[in-house]
């Protein structure tokens, strides 16, 4: 038996942790290295467990990896809750319920040629010092690794989710409206046609397709944008909803098929929530503050891992009503909320949806289209976009020039923004100018992508200050 610390196969292989999970190339993720990630979890992380939680997404790739980790599971007596295909959420939510870990195999919104897993403790989400203390555990790797059959789900893990948001909005909150689901390749479409329907509203599916499409909520496709404006001219509907592939992001439009910004959506979510307090990573919009609806903003990293522990920091001061969301509008609840004599309990990982159904709900309380429910909020707009296949070193060398040369960080950010007001260094590099504008810069921590997201007062200019800076920096790069 070979016996490696899981970070020298991590190294060799190129499978590493980035801000959500493992994440590495389909051809890198081969069973024996899916079945050490496991083995190091349950050893270094959960070692009284008993039973886990397994589930993946909708990529071609994850049953196989899926099954590599169930093998993991039964060489060391665990029991396996097998969810099947199920969103992310879902399956966290059965663990949290049952007081289990799980593993969900998903590479969330990233190519079909990448996979990916996330692991969690029985209160959620593992740690960074969780990943740490995985990465320096040895595996034993078996001379021979049969892979098993996967069972049957348990229906018990997706009922669970369905119960949750049916009771919570009640069977009638969505009477009369009509919501068109863009379907795609996403492992909710399923669930939230059950759980629409189940709350009133008429369904129309759009797009499904069987080959994956990877539908990132941050940086939207341009055919997704011109496809949701046209389904808008052809159907009559209140809104259009949809998730990336393993639904931990909602991807929410108007009547017009306008798509809603995630950071907009997480500010909206937290408000009818009516939160105290409420953490997001720096690069989401400034409106939240703006707003002045909160007691408490924290801002953090970007990484859910760093949202949860701002979470946690403010629950355990006190804070009331704690949420959290990311820019991409994964929505996280990290306290109960009481509403109509029903309970929602907390949440401490993204799920889309929440936020999702906090606004068609919100939306129908107040009479409101969904072009209109986002009103009172200070006119702040936010665009982000990336240059992919641009190394992490290239995006680490750019940043760390740009920190020493201010009139080449004008030159290439905004040169027409004015001076520089401020630089935060939270996450990569975020100048605010005196126009008050922003723009941000930031290596991706799932792939080899640089990342822009800008800010300003209207779409307009906010979209052209991240489309000019990217193509500044691909110049530059030449």
């Amino acid at each position: 038996m070979t016996v490696l610390t899981l970070q020298d196969m991590a190294t060799q292989s190129g499978v590493a942790f980035g801000t959500s999970g493992a994440r590495g190339k389909v051809a890198d993720m081969t069973p024996d290295l899916c079945h050490a990630y496991t083995t190091a979890f349950i050893n270094a992380v959960v070692p009284k467990a008993t039973t886990i939680v397994l589930g993946h997404d909708l990529r071609p790739s994850s049953p196989e990896i899926a099954a590599a980790c169930m093998a993991a599971m039964q060489s060391l007596g665990i029991e396996v809750v097998y969810g099947g295909a199920l969103p992310t959420p879902a399956l966290a939510l059965y663990a949290a319920q049952t007081g289990s870990p799980a593993i969900v195999v998903t590479g969330s919104h990233i190519p079909f040629d990448r996979n990916g897993i996330k692991f969690y403790k029985e209160n959620g989400e593992i740690s960074k010092p969780d990943e740490q203390a995985m990465l320096n555990f040895l595996v034993g790797l078996p001379k021979q690794l049969a892979l098993p059959a996967l069972p049957a789900p348990d229906p018990r893990v997706q009922q669970a989710y369905l119960d949750r948001y049916i009771h919570f909005f009640g069977k009638e909150a969505l009477q009369g409206e009509t919501i068109a689901v863009y379907e795609h390749s996403s492992v909710a479409r399923d669930v939230i046609r059950q759980i629409l329907e189940a709350l009133g509203a008429e369904v129309i599916s759009l797009g499904r397709t069987d080959t994956f499409v990877p539908i990132d909520t941050e940086a939207v496709r341009h055919e997704d944008i011109e496809q949701a404006r046209e389904w808008a001219e052809l159907y009559d509907f209140d809104a259009i909803v949809s998730t990336d592939g393993d639904a931990d992001r909602p991807l929410i439009g108007d009547e017009t098929g306008e798509w809603l910004r995630g950071d907009v959506v997480g500010v909206l979510t937290a408000q009818l929530l009516q939160a105290t307090a409420v953490v997001t990573p720096v690069s989401s919009n400034t409106a939240l503050e703006r707003s002045q609806s909160f007691t408490q903003v924290i801002r953090t990293r970007i990484g859910s891992p760093y949202v949860i522990e701002g979470m946690r920091q403010a629950a355990d001061a006190g804070a009331g009503l704690v949420v959290g969301y990311e820019a991409n509008g994964g929505f996280l609840l990290g306290s109960q909320v009481l509403r109509n004599g029903q309970r929602l309990g907390p949440l401490p990982t993204r799920d889309a949806m929440l936020p999702m159904l906090a606004l068609l709900c919100g939306a129908k309380a107040q009479a409101l289209k969904m072009s209109e429910v986002g009103y009172r909020l200070p006119k702040r707009y936010t665009a982000s976009d990336r240059i992919q296949n641009f190394a992490t070193t290239a995006s680490r060398a750019l940043i760390a020039r740009l920190r020493e040369d201010h009139m080449l960080l004008r030159k290439l950010l905004a040169p027409q923004a004015g001076p520089v007001e401020q630089i935060d260094e939270t996450d990569g590099l975020r100048v605010h100018f005196a126009s008050g504008d922003i723009v941000h810069l930031r290596p991706s921590g799932n792939a080899p992508e640089l990342r822009c997201y800008a800010e300003s007062t209207s779409v307009r200019s906010a979209k052209q200050l991240c489309d000019d800076c990217l193509l500044r920096v691909i110049k530059a790069a030449a």
